[in-house]
């Protein structure tokens, strides 16, 4: 019984994305109710609801042009500029990738304590400890009957208590995107990322659409179809925070960037899953030789489908926050009109992270905070805007006070990657830029 109730809870989730994506999934969704009240559902018919669901129709009214193929995409989507030449000496290089990495951990380390937490609960517990608004990591919370607090193994992540960047899944992607490019070079395909997956990531520290996939591959289902089979959670954030590391080695090749990230991305995800990736790698890209974050952005929406769903997001963002210099405001304009989405799905926290780039005016500090404050995917979105501001700004330019507790260490799941320093990562960062 345990096993069915895991079977239907999987289909409901699969409805969800199909709706998301356009499909009609009304009769589905009213069979598998009728379904669900038996004490007992019939195996048989549970079977055929899936199948269904395995040849979904597009709703004829649905507005937005989502393909999966890379072709496609790139058919689909705006003018770009495609390259931006970069002329980075090796120093003024390696500065802003160590930028990157660095902005990259306190971003992910100031939202690791709140994570998946709404805005209101972020807030309220700030103003109890007068650290609203964010300025520095979070603080802890004193003794309290009103049930604020942190979970237990995030207190190495507060003020006082950090000595290194810990653990995080946000983290441990870009080192093993790093050392996919160390064994198999820039013209790797989705197996060889699989391969890396398998091989060098804890099935157990992997979550959500990559667990999936994960499941998938040791079943024996390859990539890409390891992304797309059973797989509701292909639109989710999971793809997104792998973006970095083809933004970093190709500075100034946003559209190189968008098919490395595209790649990678299609182990896990599809449409708005894959596109959250490919336009942060763009975006990065760009952001060694760009310094206008408006700029930036439209380099990224160039790399997309130009009427898919996070396009319009990013649009809607970047226009709220022109029209409010208020955070707050755009967020609740975010909230209002993409709130619907999971707390870990793509296009909401997409434009958390460029809230935060837009109001924090290349300011880490600010940038982060923003992209904190939010809510919803908190390391992931930290960890991204952190990424942007640090590529733009370079190691030297950061704060002390964001940068020093991390004493340039990093803890990872990844295997051989336990305990490294992270302007090491920096180094071998560069040795692929200049490989590439």
């Amino acid at each position: 019984m345990e096993n069915t109730r895991a079977w239907i809870k999987q289909m409901q989730e699969e409805i969800a994305a199909l709706r998301e994506e356009g499909a009609d999934v009304d009769v589905a969704e009213l069979q598998l109710a009728s379904l669900t009240g038996a004490d007992a559902p019939d195996p048989q018919s549970l079977r055929e609801v899936q199948e269904s669901l395995e040849r979904p129709l597009t709703r004829p009214d649905f507005p937005y042009a989502e393909p999966v193929a890379l072709e496609e995409i790139q058919m689909l989507r705006p003018d770009g500029p495609r390259r931006v030449p970069a002329f980075l000496p090796p120093a003024a290089l390696y500065d802003r990738i160590y930028g990157a990495w660095l902005g990259r951990a306190a971003g992910c380390l100031l939202g690791r304590p709140v994570e998946k937490w709404p805005k209101k609960r972020i807030e309220e517990t700030l103003r109890y400890c007068n650290a609203w608004p964010l300025d520095d990591y979070f603080p802890p919370v004193p003794p309290n009957d009103r049930g604020l607090g942190y979970w237990q193994g995030n207190l190495s992540c507060l003020r006082g208590n950090i000595t290194q960047m810990v653990r995080d899944d946000d983290m441990d992607y870009p080192i093993l995107g790093l050392h996919l490019l160390e064994e198999n070079g820039p013209k790797f395909i989705s197996a060889d990322v699989a391969g890396q997956w398998l091989s060098h990531l804890p099935f157990h520290m992997v979550y959500t659409a990559e667990r999936v996939a994960y499941r998938n591959l040791v079943n024996g289902i390859p990539a890409p179809l390891s992304g797309r089979h059973h797989n509701p959670y292909r639109e989710w954030i999971g793809a997104q925070i792998r973006a970095d590391m083809w933004g970093w080695v190709n500075p100034g090749e946003p559209e190189r960037a968008a098919a490395m990230a595209y790649r990678d991305a299609e182990v896990s995800h599809v449409k708005n899953g894959t596109y959250g990736e490919m336009f942060f790698a763009a975006l990065l890209a760009a952001a060694f030789v760009v310094d206008d974050i408006e700029e930036l952005i439209v380099v990224g929406l160039s790399e997309i489908p130009e009427e898919c769903r996070l396009a319009e997001a990013v649009r809607d963002t970047l226009s709220w926050s022109k029209e409010s210099e208020d955070w707050e405001e755009t967020f609740r304009r975010i909230e209002g009109k993409y709130g619907h989405y999971h707390g870990t799905h793509t296009i909401n926290n997409a434009a958390l992270v460029l809230m935060g780039l837009l109001h924090g005016k290349k300011d880490l500090g600010r940038t982060i905070g923003i992209a904190v404050m939010g809510g919803w995917d908190t390391d992931c979105n930290g960890a991204t805007a952190g990424s942007v501001v640090g590529t733009l700004l370079g190691a030297e330019a950061l704060p002390e006070a964001w940068v020093k507790p991390l004493n340039d260490r990093i803890a990872s799941a990844v295997v051989g990657f336990g305990d490294m320093r992270i302007s090491e990562l920096a180094e071998r960062t560069c040795r692929q830029v200049e490989r590439i």
